[in-house]
């Protein structure tokens, strides 16, 4: 198992990102340039506690969907979903958000483990944990682009 961690300022509320982060609407955007879409999501498209989600999108060179559950939900502070199904053995993804002064410190980190036993976690030391580190940096990128910009 690895942790991957990434870090933020945000030049908004804690409650507006918080709440942009949450919203399939703004995820999608936010994961445009790995091509992922929402296969499914709750209705109101603003993920609760209890909620599923499943996304689809091609990693690896190959098409790939999770499911994720949201588990822990403490609004506007913290959330955090584990996936349900999906190519990993596990992952969990705890989503933080503290106020610094008018900033936001948004925190993600992910714990996961890759499956098929020691070749998975060659994969995790190899090029997974950089690859998942670049994939969260650039939705934090992404997410702080459209909560300062709208």
């Amino acid at each position: 198992m690895i942790r991957v961690s990434s870090s933020i300022l945000i030049s908004a509320s804690r409650e507006r990102c918080f709440d942009l982060a949450r919203d399939m609407k703004t995820h999608a955007e936010t994961m445009r340039r790995s091509g992922e879409r929402i296969v499914a999501a709750p209705e109101s498209g603003v993920l609760e506690l209890g909620d599923e989600v499943t996304f689809e999108a091609i990693h690896f060179g190959i098409r790939q969907r999770l499911t994720s559950k949201i588990i822990e939900f403490d609004r506007p502070t913290s959330f955090t979903d584990q996936m349900q199904q999906g190519a990993f053995r596990s992952l969990r993804h705890r989503h933080e958000f503290l106020a610094e002064g008018a900033l936001t410190r948004m925190t993600d980190t992910l714990d996961l483990q890759a499956p098929l036993g020691a070749l998975g976690w060659i994969a995790e030391r190899v090029f997974l944990r950089r690859y998942m580190k670049r994939l969260i940096e650039n939705q934090e990128l992404e997410l702080m682009r459209i909560a300062e910009n709208e």
